[in-house]
């Protein structure tokens, strides 16, 4: 019988998005702040640190999805996006509110936690380009936040940490439902029909978000603050 031959697979839109960038999510890895978590040996207030950024992060995040979203080519991808806006503000936030009481911070001091350089870099970026981009752009932009941060997760679950509430962290972004989540965002990428000159503006953001992430590590393992 002869042997039949089949094409060879060709790569997604977002499997060529991550292979552009497989090297940031090597690099967050093998950062000091991660490796903190698994271990325990993260320092407490370093951790909060981060909280605090996360939650000046998140909520810009969820307006740069809303807006994301209002430009979406569809009523399904409008509605997905929309309710990920919102369940951003209202679930990944609550996780902050059971880890902060644990760390002996008031939530309601966050407010007074002064906003990150980087948070203030990272967040004008994302919705810079939701705002003044194609959909598309917006899209890549938003991605690496869901994607990294779920690829991390799955790293880190088998080695877990010796302190709960770092592995409360690590068990959240490990999660099935973070999955299909994250799943369902890289479907509609996948779906979407784009030219070269329009993937060429998707890998462009994607970089650059994706770097923001491992910035965004590196700069609570700091406690970056500002030099004036």
């Amino acid at each position: 019988m002869e042997d039949t031959l089949t094409a060879p697979e060709v790569a997604t839109v977002t499997q060529r998005l991550w292979n552009g960038a497989a090297h940031v999510h090597e690099a967050i890895l093998a950062h000091p702040f991660l490796a903190g978590l698994t271990d325990g040996t993260l320092p407490a207030d370093t951790f909060a640190y981060y909280l605090a950024q996360d939650a000046h992060y998140l909520r810009d995040y969820a307006r740069t999805l809303a807006v994301v979203a209002a430009k979406a080519p569809t009523h399904a991808d409008t509605a997905l996006l929309a309710r990920h806006a919102a369940e951003t503000a209202e679930v990944e936030l609550a996780l902050h509110e059971t880890l902060l009481p644990q760390l002996g911070i008031d939530a309601a001091a966050l407010a007074d936690v002064a906003v990150s350089p980087t948070t203030t870099a990272y967040t004008s970026y994302l919705l810079a380009t939701a705002h003044g981009g194609t959909f598309a752009d917006g899209l890549a932009a938003v991605l690496p936040c869901y994607w990294i941060y779920q690829r991390v997760g799955q790293s880190l679950v088998a080695a877990g940490s010796p302190d709960a509430r770092y592995r409360r962290w690590i068990d959240t972004y490990a999660d099935d439902a973070f999955a299909e989540t994250v799943a369902a965002v890289l479907a509609l990428a996948d779906r979407l029909v784009v030219d070269a000159a329009a993937e060429s503006g998707m890998h462009r953001h994607f970089g650059v978000t994706a770097r923001y992430e491992w910035m965004f590590w590196d700069a609570a393992w700091r406690r970056e603050g500002w030099p004036l």
